[in-house]
C-alpha cells in the first residue's frame, strides 16, 4: 500500500491524501487552500476563468491522475471527513463518476453552504456513510469515527488493507460539546494502528484565553447579562457548536437572539440530524432579512423558506427599538454597517468576535466598529486539539509511526513524541506503507 499527501505536509488547509493498494485507489479530502505560496490569504477568485490543467499547472489543484472532469476515471473513491472548505472546497473539478463518501450532516451542510457561497461544491454520486459502520471500497474497509470538532459531523477515518491499518485523524478537539467523543477514542483506542496522519493545526499558536467551548458560552453570558445595549456575535454560521454557544448564553440571560436567513437555513437544513439545535421557530430567536441572503435562497427556488420565516422575522425598527434585549448574530460586510446607521444610539454596544485572530488580522474591523461606540471583545476557543490532547492520542493509540498533517509546524512532532516513530512527508512524496 502507498500514499501520497498531495497538499497538507507544511500547512493548515487544501489538504489532499491519496492512498492506494493493488486494487483501489482513494482520495481523503480534497480541500481549497487557506493560504498562498506567500502565506497570505488564499482568494477563491483565483480559480475563476482556468480550466482544470491550468489549475493544476498553476497549482491551485493537486496534480492527481485520474480525479478530475475530462479525465479517464482511475480513483476509485473520495472521501470527505467534515465539510470545512479547507478538506472539500475542490469537489467541484472531479469527474461525475467517482463516488463522494461523507456522513449525512456533512452533505446537508455543503448543499445549504452552496446556496450562499460562489465556490460550489456541486455533490453528484454521494454516498452517505454512518459513524462507527465499516463499509468496503475495492479491497479497503474504511471505518469512519464521529470526533468532537468545530465543524459538524467531522470524522476520523480508520481505513484498513492488505494487513495495514492507517488512521486519518481529520480535524478533532476534546473541548467542545463533544468532548466525551475523545474521552471514549482515548478509553477504548484502536489497536495495532500502524500509522497515524495527525493534525497539528495549534502548534505554534498559544491555547488562548478560552479552554473550551463551555467557558466561551460562560463568559458570554456573563457579558450579555451586564450589556446595556445589543450585543453583536461574530462568527461562522457553520460554526454550529458556537451558535449554540451563543443561544444558551443568551437565552440564560433572557435575552433574544437574533439570526440573518443565512443561519436560519443552515441550522434547518440540520433539523433532521440533530433535533436540539436551535431554529428559528423558537419564540427566544428571531429572523433578520437581509436582502443578499433573500435574494439567494429565492434565486434558489427557496422562496418558500424564506416566507416560512415571516413569522419569526424582526424588523430594524423593532431591532432598534428593543436593543438592549437582543443578541445579534452576524458578519462584518456592508450590509451590517448599513444595519449600524438605522439603529440609532448603540454607543456602549458590545461586539464579540468569536472566530480565529488570525481572520481579524487579516481584516480589522475592530476601529471602525469602536468609533462608533461599539466595545469590542474576543471570545474563543479553537475547533482544534492543542499540544496536551494530541498527546493523549499518541499515548493510548500507540501508533507505529505518525505522519504529520495540516500544520505549519511538522518539525515539531519529534519533539512533542520523543519516544515515537515521527515520519514527515513532503507534498507529493510517495510513501510505500
Amino acid at each position: 500500500m502507498k500514499l501520497i499527501i498531495h497538499r497538507g505536509t507544511k500547512e493548515i488547509g487544501g489538504s489532499c491524501v491519496e492512498l492506494y493498494s493493488k486494487e483501489t485507489r482513494i482520495i481523503i479530502d480534497l480541500g481549497m487552500p487557506l493560504v498562498n505560496a506567500q502565506n497570505e490569504r488564499f482568494e477563491s477568485k483565483l480559480l475563476e476563468g482556468k480550466n482544470i490543467p491550468e489549475l493544476i499547472e498553476s497549482h491551485l489543484l493537486p496534480k492527481v491522475k485520474g480525479l478530475y472532469a475530462g479525465e479517464e476515471k482511475v480513483i476509485d473513491a473520495v472521501l470527505i471527513s467534515h465539510p470545512h472548505q479547507d478538506h472539500y472546497g475542490l469537489l467541484g473539478y472531479i469527474n461525475p463518476e467517482i463516488p463522494v463518501y461523507m456522513s449525512k450532516g456533512t452533505q446537508a451542510l455543503i448543499e445549504a453552504s452552496d446556496i450562499f457561497i460562489p465556490t460550489k461544491a456541486n455533490l453528484r454520486n454521494v454516498t452517505t456513510f454512518k459513524m462507527w459502520g465499516p463499509f468496503i471500497i475495492g479491497d479497503l474497509v474504511i471505518t469512519p469515527q464521529l470526533v468532537d470538532h468545530s465543524g459538524f459531523d467531522a470524522a476520523a477515518l480508520l481505513i484498513e488493507g492488505e494487513g495495514k491499518k492507517i488512521l486519518y485523524s481529520g480535524d478533532f478537539r476534546g473541548h467542545g460539546r463533544k468532548q466525551i467523543l475523545l474521552d471514549n477514542m482515548l478509553k477504548y483506542p484502536e489497536k495495532d494502528v500502524d500509522y497515524l496522519l495527525l493534525e497539528g493545526s495549534m502548534l505554534g499558536r498559544g491555547e488562548g484565553l478560552y479552554p473550551s467551548e463551555q467557558a466561551v458560552e460562560d463568559k458570554m453570558a456573563t457579558m450579555f447579562k451586564s450589556k446595556k445595549n445589543i450585543a453583536f456575535v461574530f462568527c461562522s454560521s457553520q460554526n454550529i457548536d458556537r451558535l449554540v454557544s451563543v443561544y444558551r448564553a443568551a437565552k440564560r440571560t433572557g435575552q433574544i437572539t437574533v439570526i440573518d436567513l443565512y443561519t436560519a437555513y443552515i441550522l434547518d437544513s440540520l433539523k433532521d440530524i440533530s433535533n436540539k439545535l436551535p431554529q428559528y421557530l423558537r419564540p427566544d430567536i428571531r429572523v433578520f432579512y437581509f436582502w443578499g441572503h433573500r435574494k439567494m435562497l429565492r434565486d434558489n427556488g427557496l422562496g418558500n423558506f424564506v416566507d416560512k420565516c415571516l413569522s419569526a422575522r424582526i424588523y430594524k425598527e423593532e431591532l432598534s427599538r428593543d436593543k438592549k434585549s437582543m443578541v445579534m448574530i452576524t458578519k462584518y460586510n456592508p450590509a451590517f454597517m448599513r444595519l449600524i446607521g438605522y439603529l440609532g444610539d448603540i454607543n456602549g454596544a458590545l461586539g464579540i468576535y468569536s472566530m480565529w485572530e488570525g481572520y481579524l488580522e487579516q481584516s480589522d474591523f475592530r476601529k471602525p466598529l469602536q468609533r462608533q461606540g461599539i466595545e469590542f471583545k474576543t471570545i474563543h476557543t479553537s475547533g482544534h486539539a492543542p499540544e496536551r490532547d494530541l498527546k493523549r492520542l499518541v499515548e493510548a493509540f500507540k501508533p507505529k509511526c505518525i505522519i504529520p498533517i495540516h500544520t505549519f509546524h511538522p518539525q515539531e512532532y519529534q519533539s512533542l513524541f520523543p519516544n515515537a516513530n515521527v515520519h514527515p512527508l513532503n507534498d507529493g512524496e510517495e510513501f510505500v506503507l
